[in-house]
């Protein structure tokens, strides 16, 4: 059997849309839904002009967060990466933001290729599936070493999804792959600022990048995932990576066990089951934010880490404390991207019940779900001494496992849609999305 970089490459260069389960295009099909939605609702975002600016990008085949805008394929990706995971409400799944890097990537090359919405699919599938074989690997909590693993994955996966949007051969699939392996990075320290989406962006131009040196012969190690000095031992917090195992690649499908979760709220997702914690308890005792005097919020201490900002003053950084998403909750009744402005964090009301704030942290981990508690729980003491302890919530809204209704999905589309300021139809572009495998790139992005 092929040693694990060059499984991959071989994985890549024969996987076809007939091999695919129809499951598995559906969930790739709500990936470009989901993150084309974020990518116009972050395009006006600060992140995403200041690069823009600096980057100056000379017109190309490829369009700006689908506006008028052209740009060349890698800048493309890079500035539309950054706009899909601005605002930090794009979908998760393998320990990151899978379509944040991939979607990017893949709509600007295939628009420079002329490649048809099949074609998207089934690149989605060959980058989301060698994702998930690095992330089956090694059950270490990559956030605790300080990486952020959609920097890190990312990269690779990007590389898979464009070897296969330009039918590379196993051998240049594989450089490809290696290529990107090299290119992956993304540093925690930097949550809650405009280089979290960075990573998202820079990991989706190092996969086009990759693609395409390694079309052109640029050369890279054929077991540069594998190796001793490689990708999997180099970023592993506990060196406990699986480097041997045989691949099953095109046998097992990630995307059907693993799946997506699409945010129902634009926070970090660890704060998501706490959420939805604080808005049923407030919905079945309205308690108002004066009559609070302190709020418990039950969570491992893998999300506290992340959640690392415990006063924040902007909209950014409320983004990763459960402080901000418990007094969002109370005052507006809400977590939404009306409540992620500065202005909004910035009130007295929210600083001070922020203050009243406390986690309670648990090392017993849910086993299925690497780094988080069995179940996140919020409990509100009131000045009167009244305690109410809501239901301990396992799985948050919009987990593959309690999905959010297509109508739900359509909303939160619509909802993007307005807050990029587009004049887009919602309805239409939902539409052609919901049946993207008959449409080509470029007619989907003259929309």
């Amino acid at each position: 059997m092929p040693a694990l970089t060059e499984a991959v490459g071989r994985f890549i260069a024969e996987l076809s849309p007939n091999r695919i389960p129809d499951e598995a295009m559906q969930v790739a099909r709500l990936g470009f839904i989901d993150c084309i939605g974020t990518m116009i609702a972050g395009r006006n975002e600060d992140a995403v002009g200041i690069l823009r600016a600096t980057l100056a990008p000379a017109p190309g085949p490829a369009s700006l967060t689908f506006s008028a805008a052209r740009a060349t394929a890698p800048e493309a990706a890079w500035i539309n990466g950054v706009a899909a995971h601005a605002l930090d409400y794009d979908d998760v799944a393998l320990r990151g933001h899978p379509s944040t890097v991939l979607v990017p990537a893949i709509l600007a090359e295939a628009e420079a290729l002329d490649a048809s919405g099949l074609d998207m699919l089934v690149a989605y599938v060959a980058g989301y599936e060698t994702w998930a074989e690095l992330f089956r690997r090694d059950n270490g909590l990559l956030h605790k070493k300080g990486w952020h693993p959609t920097g890190l994955y990312g990269a690779v996966g990007a590389a898979a999804a464009c070897a296969k949007l330009r039918r590379l051969d196993p051998a240049k699939a594989a450089m490809a792959v290696a290529l990107g392996a090299s290119q992956s990075a993304g540093l925690m320290a930097n949550f809650g600022t405009m280089t979290k989406p960075f990573h998202a962006g820079r990991s989706a131009h190092a996969g086009i990048m990759a693609a395409r040196l390694a079309a052109n012969g640029f050369t890279a190690a054929t077991d540069a995932l594998e190796h001793p000095q490689g990708f999997l031992h180099a970023i592993s917090p506990d060196g406990a990576e699986d480097r041997a195992s045989e691949s099953h690649l095109g046998e097992t499908w990630a995307l059907l066990t693993q799946g997506l979760g699409i945010k129902k709220y634009p926070t970090c997702y660890c704060t998501h089951r706490a959420i939805d914690g604080i808005l049923d308890l407030m919905a079945a005792h309205p308690i108002r934010a004066e009559e609070v005097k302190q709020v418990t919020v039950k969570i491992s201490d893998y999300f506290a880490t992340v959640l690392r900002n415990h006063a924040p003053d902007t909209g950014l950084a409320a983004k990763f404390s459960i402080e901000f998403a418990m007094a969002s909750g109370i005052v507006a009744r809400r977590v939404g991207l009306r409540e992620l402005t500065d202005d909004f964090v910035r009130r007295e009301d929210i600083q001070a019940l922020m203050r009243r704030v406390r986690t309670e942290i648990t090392t017993i981990y849910d086993p299925e779900l690497p780094g988080a508690a069995l179940a996140d729980q919020v409990t509100v003491e009131t000045t009167s001494g009244a305690r109410f302890a809501g239901e301990a919530v396992a799985r948050a809204t919009g987990h593959p496992t309690r999905p959010l209704a297509e109508t739900q999905i359509y909303d939160k589309f619509a909802d993007c849609l307005d807050a990029g300021n587009t004049d887009i139809p919602a309805a239409a572009l939902f539409a052609r999305l919901k049946g993207l495998e008959g449409i080509a790139a470029r007619e989907l992005a003259r929309m």
